[in-house]
Formats: structure tokens, sequence, C-alpha cells
């Protein structure tokens, strides 16, 4: 690995509020018009406290304005109450995922010692834009999220979950129908333990003339109580298909006990996180429209997933691809003092991380009383995956590899996106992600699903199947690429016509982040633009389009 000369990967900046201009090399298509929006960690000291985790620096929002191939870039730090806090008191005074704020010096020991059962509540949304009812808001899993001025970055309000529907957070991965409709998830935690709450937002506004309108008439669609009440399974997100959500329990857990006294045993709610690998993995099926939790239960071998790529329903079959890993001890792994390691000793960082590659599985919805034991329930002539029915309400599934071989020298895939306005919730042929050869993402890919053909090989008398694909790779030793953003043609008819962004970080370079431009076609490079300010590297990000209907027509015509 390269060693940094002159910016780590993850470090503080300051914030660019007045937008400023960017050197543009090659050609930033003219049709590009609006903004691309990013989120994450943006500040990693607070006078002399410092963070430990990444997860745990302050939210800094990004905003590249297109437009006549011209961009332009400016910055925000959320005005979120923790950012305001420690600001004011040039201390961290709220607790993050990795981090626990010491008590205020200034209060007498009693008050010093209550403060030390406080739970950690953080509103530091730093992990994604999403919208709700065409307002844009940034998240992380909280109950707390901030609606945000996607052309100022301007925070503009702060809005609590807990206000309108029974729960303690929300993940930052929301999924939307066509017609608007956001589905999400979210625990709540009682004396009968946790529970998974699937989320229904509707998709306008109850009263369109009042724009102050949040999540009112939102619903908890469907509860699921957890396994192990006092230790449920962590999620960062979940899966969807046209008529079902996908919840996946998995067996990264978070010991309530340990988090509630985190503060008070002087440890962060990361102490609390942990792996079990003697688990197995769960699927459970939500219908979106009657909210009746599916009594069949899907189980995997333990495995731990982030990101889903996409799901979709066929012949009687829910079709699930997922970047997942085979163990999830990787959360604990991104301390900032790794991350700003270099050489032998981010090697070593590295190598103890299990990698993460896309994956398929293959869930049968007939599954009833007359569906036979022991027996493949996958008929699909086109996939390895098998789903075995093992008991009454269980069906044991195994996953395809949605790779070859050749997939491991790029360090395996992470932050999956698709042409996600057209195709998800369908059968799709196209996926990007960033390649994991460091602890950030140092390549990009595009995966090419129609190219997968299955081969087998017989050795010693068995017969293997493998996974043939073909995928496009871009990269550039020294350069870390964010997750790649699919931003279509307007008027496109073919699935990858459009463009593919991201914001890539120049460790060695002072000051010379870039916002690049792919084809997302052919994966060459139409053009850069170069930012004359240090970039940490994020988390996720969404393109807000400024191109009208009206105006599309007119450059049509």
């Amino acid at each position: 690995f390269l060693i940094p000369k002159y910016f780590f990967i993850v470090a503080s900046v300051d914030e660019t509020p007045e937008a400023i201009s960017t050197k543009i090399s090659g050609t930033i298509p003219e049709w590009i018009s609006g903004n691309f929006l990013r989120n994450g960690p943006g500040k990693f000291e607070i006078g002399n406290n410092k963070f430990n985790h990444w997860f745990d620096g302050m939210a800094l929002l990004h905003q590249f304005k297109i437009a006549g191939g011209h961009v332009t870039y400016k910055s925000r730090f959320l005005g979120s109450d923790c950012y305001m806090a420690n600001s004011e008191n040039s201390r961290i005074v709220v607790s993050e995922f990795g981090t626990v704020a010491m008590p205020d010096p200034c209060k007498n020991f009693f008050q010093r010692f209550l403060s030390r059962f406080e739970l950690p509540t953080s509103d530091n949304d730093n992990v994604s834009f999403v919208t709700y009812k065409g307002d844009y808001y940034v998240s992380t899993e909280t109950n707390f999220m901030h609606k945000v001025d996607p052309e100022t970055l301007e925070t503009k309000e702060k809005v609590d979950w807990s206000k309108f529907i029974a729960v303690n957070g929300a993940t930052a991965h929301p999924h939307t129908d066509p017609d608007g409709t956001t589905y999400n998830m979210g625990n709540s935690y009682s004396a009968k333990g946790a529970i998974y709450n699937i989320i229904r937002v509707p998709p306008t506004k109850t009263t369109p003339e009042n724009p102050e309108e949040t999540l009112e008439g939102a619903t908890v669609v469907c509860s699921i109580p957890s396994v192990d009440k006092a230790r449920p399974s962590y999620y960062h997100s979940f899966a969807m298909s046209e008529n079902y959500v996908v919840f996946i329990e998995q067996p990264i857990k978070m010991d309530l006990l340990k988090i509630v006294t985190g503060k008070l045993r002087g440890k962060g709610i990361s102490d609390g996180v942990y792996w079990d690998p003697k688990l197995e993995t769960i699927f459970h099926l939500i219908n979106k429209q009657t909210g009746k939790l599916y009594s069949v239960k899907y189980h995997a071998k333990a495995l731990s997933t982030f990101h889903q790529i996409n799901a979709w329903e066929e012949d009687g079959f829910l079709v699930m691809d997922l970047c997942a890993a085979d163990d999830g001890k990787a959360i604990n792994n991104y301390m900032v003092q790794n991350m700003r390691k270099s050489g032998e000793a981010l090697d070593e960082v590295y190598n103890t991380m299990c990698r993460v590659f896309p994956r398929r599985f293959v869930l049968p919805l007939n599954v009833d009383m007359e569906t036979p034991c022991g027996q493949n329930l996958n008929t699909r002539p086109d996939s390895a995956a098998t789903a075995t029915k093992t008991a009454k309400d269980k069906v044991f599934c195994t996953h395809e590899d949605l790779h070859d071989e050749e997939l491991h020298k790029y360090g395996g895939l992470e932050f999956p996106q698709i042409n996600y306005a057209k195709y998800n919730t369908k059968r799709y042929r196209y996926f990007y992600g960033c390649g994991f050869r460091h602890l950030v993402g140092d390549t990009l890919i595009k995966m090419d699903l129609q190219g997968k053909r299955m081969k087998n090989i017989c050795i010693r008398r068995s017969m293997l199947t493998f996974t043939l694909l073909r995928f496009k790779v871009w990269e550039h030793p020294g350069l870390y690429p964010s997750e790649p953003v699919f931003v279509p043609l307007p008027g496109a008819t073919e699935e990858d016509e459009g463009v593919i962004m991201s914001v890539v970080i120049t460790p060695n370079k002072d000051k010379s982040t870039f916002l690049l431009v792919l084809d997302a076609k052919t994966f060459k490079e139409l053009g850069r633009a170069e930012v004359p300010v240090n970039i940490p590297y994020g988390f996720h990000g969404t393109f807000n389009s400024t191109m009208t209907h009206r105006r599309l027509l007119s450059e049509k015509n």
C-alpha cells in the first residue's frame, strides 16, 4: 500500500459552505443536471478529544452541483445537537458508536455519577441521504434524522421517529416503491424484549400545502420478536421485492445489557456488538400489503451482510442478491487508528478481515404441508443455490456465488448499486460496487449477470459447479473511489445507459480529491472534476436530478 504523504483517508477537514469551482479534465456530459450529494464523517477531533471509530466522526454533507458540463463543490457540517454541543464545549459531550463521552468536569460528583447512566442517543446523521415524501433527510441508525436543503445543505429540522411510531431507531437504507411509498425497519424495546419493526411511510404529504410535514402517516406494518430477547441482531439494511420485505436476522448480535451499561463501564456501543458464529442466519418474509409474517423461515449458515443488491419474484421464487461475508467481526476493525495505518501495519489489520462477496439466495414461495422434505426446491436451471425443506416451517438455503475466482484479486465487492429507479424489485442485469483491497474501496467494478453461466468440473468423480461472470474494473494505484452511484441518461432504453459517479480520495496528493464520471456501459472514464480541498472517505450518496420533464422534452426536440 502507498504510504499517505499529505492526507489520511479519514481525517478532519474544514467545511466549504460557499460553492467553489472545480478543475475539469475530460468531459462531464452536459445532460447531467443536478446535485450529487454525499454523506460521511468529516471531523474526528473535538478540542483535545478524539473519536475512536470511523462511524463516530461528525457528519459532513457534500454537494457536487453539475450543470452544462461544469461542476461546483460545497460542504457543510450537519447542524445536529451533538455537533453544536461538542463545538460549544470544545470536547466530546455526546457518546457515539465507539466513543464514550466523559462527564462534564464542571458538574459535581453526584451529577457526574448520574450522567454515566444516560443512554447513548446521538443525532449525528453521518451515513446517508434519504427521501421521504419528496423531502431530503440525512440519516444514521438512531431515532433521529435531519431534514436538509439539497441546494444549500443547510440543516432545516430535527425529526424523531419515536414521535410518530413506537420505534427506537430506523436504518439509513429505506426502500421505495414506484409510487413513492417508502419502507424501512427499526427496533423497539420493552419489558418483553427487543422487537424488529417493518415501517411504511406514505408517498406524499397528508396536507400538501404544509411544507413542515415530515413523517406523519407512518405506520408499523409488522412486528417480529427477536429470537433472543436481550440480544437482538444488528442489521444495517434489508431487502425488498415487489410484494415482500425480507428481514435478515444475522449472527451479529447486540448485547443490550452491555450497551445500556456502557457509559458506566467506560465502553462505547461497539463493545456490546459481537459475532456469534454458532447461530444460523434467518430470512423473514413479510407481505407488504397485509403485513403478515410468512410462517416459513428460511435458514442459512452464519453470514454477515450490510448491503443487499436487489430482490425480485419470479416463477414462484423470491431471488435475493446481497453482499455477504462468512463472519461479522469487521465492524470493530474500523477504528480511526487502524484506518490511519500504512504499509505492513495496515496489511496486518486488513488480513484479519473476512472478504465480502456478492451472493444469491433463491427462496421458494409455495412451501406448504405437502412440500417434501430433503430435496432441493430450487428448480431454476440458471442457479446453483439450494433450498431444502427440513421441517414443517423451515427451509435451509445455500447460496450461489455471483462471482468467480477473478473477483478475489480485487478483495471482493461492497457498496453495491443498481439502476434503482427502473430495476429495483425486478430482474436485472448489472450491478456496480467497490473492490476492497484496502479497508476502504480501491477499485470500481461493474458486474454483468447476463454473462453468468454455470461451469461443471469433475474432480475425483465429484461434480463441482462454478459461476463464471463478466465484469469491468476502473482502478488507479493510490486512488480510493467511494460508493458508485448510477445516474440514468434521460429517456434511456437500456439498463446501463447512463453514468457512474464516485468521489475519489487521493491520500498521497494534497487537495486533489475529484468527482469521477464513468460511462456506465463501457466503464471508461469520461471526465473528472478536481476539488481544491481535502475530502475524507465517506459512506453513501445519491443524485438529486434537476432535469425537469419539460426541459427533457424540449432538449429531445
